[in-house]
């Protein structure tokens, strides 16, 4: 059956090594930080200004004036440093981030991500995915395979404003694990969940993928 958030983002901390320096996106993202495994040491960092994100506060130990660039309340682990947004994207387009796990509206079958906007609905601001997106070693999506409509979010080709081109590496949904092939410039279908067959991907995927091998059953 399909999995739910904690399950996807847990599966998405597995991609983590010890020592990566990680930035983790707005929303389901941010669970990430709660599956680090076990003997895993990374340093996360947000746009804003701040290496070194810790655990979400208790009550007791809220901070107003230490944010995310979520704007969400976070602690800061011993060792963080603290310095300018432009900074910190002074880190992010040096490609010194070595992963970025985002969310997403829609993917293409060649990798590009439409993840800042919607037409005709207010927004905040671009964010800064487009940067990492460009600039981080890699780039993982965690979202739902399909819409709130049952249409599928992996498209042959995104209908919303692209955030970059090209620029996926991996993408991590509630039915399966998909990972490009960049020679054929299309993902593969390496995992799926618990419960979840190789033919209901294919029957819920508008894009293109390949399914030339049989799938793992993903670890939950």
């Amino acid at each position: 059956m399909p999995l739910d958030r904690d399950q996807i983002t847990k599966r998405a901390a597995r991609e983590l090594q010890d020592g990566f320096v990680v930035n983790l996106g707005i929303g389901m993202p941010t669970l990430v930080a709660n599956h680090i495994p076990d003997g895993v040491d990374v340093w996360l960092q947000s746009e804003n200004g701040l290496l070194g994100m810790g655990p979400f506060p208790t009550e007791d130990k809220i901070d107003p004036d230490l944010i995310n660039a979520g704007k969400q309340t976070i602690t800061a682990r011993k060792g963080a440093a603290f310095f300018s947004s432009s900074d910190s994207f002074a880190m992010i387009r040096g490609g010194h981030i070595d992963i970025a796990i985002l969310g997403a509206m829609e993917i293409s079958q060649e990798g590009d991500i439409a993840n800042w906007m919607i037409p005709g609905k207010m927004i905040k601001g671009m964010g800064g995915a487009m940067d990492l997106v460009a600039g981080v070693k890699k780039v993982v999506v965690t979202m739902e395979h399909c819409n709130r409509k049952g249409d599928s979010k992996i498209v042959k080709e995104c209908t919303l404003p692209l955030t970059g081109l090209r620029c996926i590496d991996m993408v991590i949904t509630d039915l399966c694990v998909l990972k490009m092939d960049y020679d054929k410039r299309r993902f593969r279908l390496i995992e799926v969940a618990p419960g979840v067959t190789k033919q209901e991907v294919i029957e819920k995927t508008d894009a293109e993928i390949l399914t030339d091998r049989e799938p793992l059953e993903m670890a939950v």
